[in-house]
């Protein structure tokens, strides 16, 4: 069995390769194949835009009795994607392109078509200098006039730019800071306003409120001592308690005439007999208040006054002494007086 894949194969020693018929195709046979829009167009029948690099499979064929310095020239035919009407364009090897022929317009197709213009302009000039001379030196001078208008025309323009359009962009920018500066210290201005004002609000505050609790300080303090003055030379013997002084009031009538008899005469009856006669020593750093004696007192103090002979036991709380002693036997008389009324 023989190779499927050979390099060599066997030829007889009685082969003639002319005895081989040959095919007879026809010269302008067309072939499929597959290639891509080498330009945008757009169809002709249903205005549908083909751009460049789409992919056809179309028919190719080799275009007769043309050919551009013995290259042959090649025509193909695509199919519109939409109608399916047929476009055809060949190749244009003078000019490295493709000509469109049938079914379709190239688009940017003007500006090949100037450029074309100019190119067909300058080569006949060229052609008409070569041969005139006096041709090239009209052509010259038309050339020098014609850069002398357009530089003349420039100038114009650029005074007349100058004239309408001055901006100074320096001094925009210095007045734009200069707005900003002053945005700045006004705002600094105001906050330092604004603080100032909340300082001195609640300094006044401040006042208000030391203000008032001076007034009830100075109120407290009249009150006080209008109580103090108002009260009887022989309350000092009867000073008690607010607290004791409300609890007597639920008493009775015998309480409320014990009330009574303190206030008039003292409250000495209800101690000791000796006990009045002790007298504490005052310390040197509290004050000394006017001791307030009554009536029956002021009378024995008088008697006793008359008789001590010497200055020292004048200096001395004599009256207290006697005044205690003289109170102390009103305080048993009250006492009897309660004893017996029990």
């Amino acid at each position: 069995m023989s190779e499927r894949k050979v390099l060599n194969k066997y030829y007889p020693p009685d082969f003639d390769p002319a005895k081989i018929p040959k095919l007879k195709l026809p010269k302008d046979r067309q072939y499929v194949v597959r290639l891509m829009a080498p330009f945008n167009m757009r169809c002709k029948t249903c205005g549908e835009y083909i751009y460049k690099g789409k992919k056809f499979n179309a028919r190719k064929e080799t275009v007769m009795n043309e050919l551009y310095m013995g290259l042959p020239i090649f025509r193909f035919y695509i199919k519109c994607t939409r109608c399916l009407a047929e476009i055809t364009f060949k190749t244009d090897p003078e000019n490295t392109d493709y000509a469109m022929e049938h079914g379709a317009t190239r688009n940017f197709q003007a500006e090949k078509l100037v450029e074309e213009a100019e190119k067909r302009v300058q080569q006949e000039r060229e052609e008409e200098e070569l041969n005139n001379p006096m041709k090239v030196l009209e052509n010259r001078t038309k050339d020098s006039k014609m850069e002398m208008e357009v530089l003349e025309n420039l100038q114009e323009l650029k005074e007349l730019n100058q004239r309408q359009a001055q901006v100074d962009f320096e001094g925009m920018i210095d007045r734009y800071r200069d707005l900003e500066k002053r945005e700045k210290e006004r705002e600094k201005e105001e906050d330092e306003r604004e603080t100032k004002e909340m300082l001195d609000r609640a300094l006044v505050k401040r006042l208000r409120d030391s203000d008032s609790d001076s007034e009830k300080e100075e109120e407290s303090c009249s009150s006080q001592s209008k109580e103090l003055c108002t009260d009887k030379p022989t309350d000092i013997l009867t000073t008690v308690k607010p607290t004791e002084a409300q609890g007597t009031s639920a008493g009775g009538v015998k309480k409320a005439k014990v009330e009574t008899w303190e206030r008039s005469v003292g409250t000495l009856g209800g101690k000791g007999a000796l006990g009045s006669l002790v007298v504490r020593k005052k310390p040197a750093a509290s004050l000394k208040k006017p001791v307030p004696v009554t009536a029956a007192a002021a009378l024995a103090a008088q008697t006793d006054s008359k008789e001590s002979t010497t200055d020292s036991n004048a200096s001395k709380p004599v009256t207290t002494q006697n005044g205690s002693s003289s109170l102390s036997l009103l305080g048993a008389y009250s006492d009897s007086d309660s004893n017996d009324s029990e």
